[in-house]
This record gives C-alpha cells, sequence and structure tokens, in this order.
C-alpha cells in the first residue's frame, strides 16, 4: 500500500504554495465550534508529546488519548510507554484507548522500504498507518474529529501529517482537526510538562530504525 496517490500529491502541493498555518487553522475550527466541545479522537504517540498537545486543546474539546503505535521496537517499551502515558491521563482526568501491540502491522505497511533514510517515505507509510487506524476508529465509536500529536515534535513535518491527515479523513468521513502543536512554544512546553509529571522521555522515535540513527 502506497499512500502518495495524485489526490495527496495535490493536497500537500496546495498547503506549500498557499503556505497554510495549521495552527492558525485549529484555531479557526476551535472557534467556530460555538463554547461546544465536540468529540476529539487524538492519536499520541507518547506521553511527552501529547502533555502539551492535551494541554493546548483540553477546553475545546472532549478529548480521548489514543495509543496506537505498533512501531514500536519492542514489547518492554511499548508498554513502557502505555504505562506513562496512562498515567498522565490519569493525571490529568482524560480518557484512554490503548490497542494492543501489533508489530507486524508496521512491519507489513513499511516492506519494502527498511533502507529508506530517517523521515522518508518509510515514515510517511508509518504516519498513514497510524492516522488510518485512529480515524476508524473515531468513525466507530462517534468522534466528530481525529488528530495527531506527531505535530509536537520538531523532527516531524507538520505538512507532511496535516496532508496525510486530509487524505484519511476523505476516505472515512471524518474531520481531521488540524494542527502545528510546535508552534507558540508547544515542544518547550512538552520538555516542561515532562519534568513536572516526571514522564519517561524516549530518545528515539520509536521503531527498529529510528533507534539505529
Amino acid at each position: 500500500m502506497r499512500i502518495f496517490c495524485e489526490k495527496t500529491a495535490t493536497i500537500l502541493k496546495g498547503a506549500r504554495l498557499n503556505k497554510v498555518n495549521y495552527d492558525a487553522e485549529m484555531e479557526k475550527i476551535i472557534s467556530l465550534n460555538g463554547g461546544k466541545k465536540p468529540a476529539l479522537l487524538m492519536h499520541a504517540c507518547c506521553a511527552p508529546c501529547s502533555s502539551a498537545c492535551l494541554e493546548r486543546v483540553k477546553d475545546a474539546f472532549s478529548v480521548t488519548i489514543y495509543y496506537y503505535n505498533p512501531n514500536i521496537d519492542s514489547e518492554e517499551e511499548f508498554f513502557k510507554r502505555v504505562r506513562e502515558q496512562e498515567r498522565l491521563c490519569a493525571e490529568l482526568n482524560v480518557k484512554a484507548i490503548v490497542e494492543n501491540y501489533d508489530p507486524g502491522a508496521f512491519y507489513d505497511a513499511v516492506k519494502g522500504l527498511e533502507k529508506e533514510p530517517e523521515g522518508g517515505k518509510r515514515c510517511e507509510q508509518c504516519f498513514y498507518l497510524r492516522l488510518k487506524k485512529t480515524a476508524e476508529t473515531a468513525k466507530e465509536k462517534g468522534f466528530d474529529y481525529f488528530t495527531t500529536t506527531l505535530t509536537v515534535s520538531p523532527l516531524k513535518n507538520a505538512e507532511l501529517l496535516n496532508g496525510i491527515g486530509e487524505k484519511v479523513a476523505a476516505e472515512t468521513g471524518v474531520k481531521f482537526l488540524p494542527s502545528d502543536f510546535k508552534k507558540r512554544g508547544g515542544y518547550q512546553r512538552s520538555v516542561e510538562l515532562s519534568n513536572k509529571y516526571g514522564l519517561y522521555r524516549q530518545n528515539y522515535c520509536g521503531c527498529v530504525f529510528s533507534k539505529k540513527t
């Protein structure tokens, strides 16, 4: 399965030409909610990243964290991150859904891309896998929107992630909440909150390939 069809390329080209401010787009959607709190399923890669993202949207949405990360390289690391995510959610009184560890789904998605550089086509497939599953779960459980915490990282391409999110939204019929959570000091805030709550901060994205770089 390869995601960069003509439609996706067009979305990304348009974003570049128009220099989309995804943070501003998110704020625009929030302003149009009229004080209501739509249900948001937020894919979370880890507790540290989700900390600042939750702080940014928790007053505007009824948020549930969705932990789906089959890319994690070992069960030990996977469940270490799960425990931290659940601990943070309990601290913040936020609901969490944790999917089973299924590394086979990741390796199937990136088959043939094992030698790609970090941040390249292999990562694109990984993002698509996780966002598609998030949207499908959001649709199944009746959420109004889905989004991801991945844009809080300075190492992740917000334009790419939002393009994939929009594509998945078109495929599933679930609204995607655009974001660039690193804006307005989002990443720095995640570091502060990680220190505040004593969160484990991993030093690699999660997959065996990122661990080697």
